[in-house]
């Protein structure tokens, strides 16, 4: 294992260069966490094509990324209340600074932000 950037010592290391292997559990701490994205997320629904070339459907259980493969499967999960969805994207955005995906009205509907537009998520790739 490496360890970049956990603390002072690795960020030296890493500015000069200098690669070391850590024989504690520090550099374990967010594997857990490693495949996880936290982030805002908003909603679209619009009745024009998608960056994939499919039509946009507001009842489709999918979402806008900027870049993961297009029919990648997500997990998103509304850390304000816990729920979650699996959809797929087939978008490319969304082009608002400081959020990670777009999803469709069906999406936020099931998530329950829909009234709020904006919510904070984790997003996660399904395999």
């Amino acid at each position: 294992m490496t360890a970049w950037g956990t603390g002072r010592v690795a960020g030296a290391a890493f500015a000069t260069g200098i690669i070391f292997l850590t024989g504690g559990n520090a550099a374990l701490a967010n594997q857990k966490n490693q495949n996880t994205t936290s982030g805002m997320a908003s909603y679209y629904g619009y009745g024009g094509r998608t960056a994939s070339g499919e039509r946009h459907s507001a009842n489709a259980m999918t979402a806008a990324h900027r870049s993961l493969p297009f029919n990648t499967k997500v997990r998103v999960t509304n850390k304000a209340n816990g729920r979650s969805v699996v959809v797929r994207i087939n978008d490319r955005g969304p082009f608002v600074r400081g959020r990670i995906i777009d999803v469709s009205t069906a999406v936020a509907d099931q998530l329950g932000f829909r009234s709020r537009g904006v919510a904070k998520v984790d997003i996660a790739v399904v395999d």
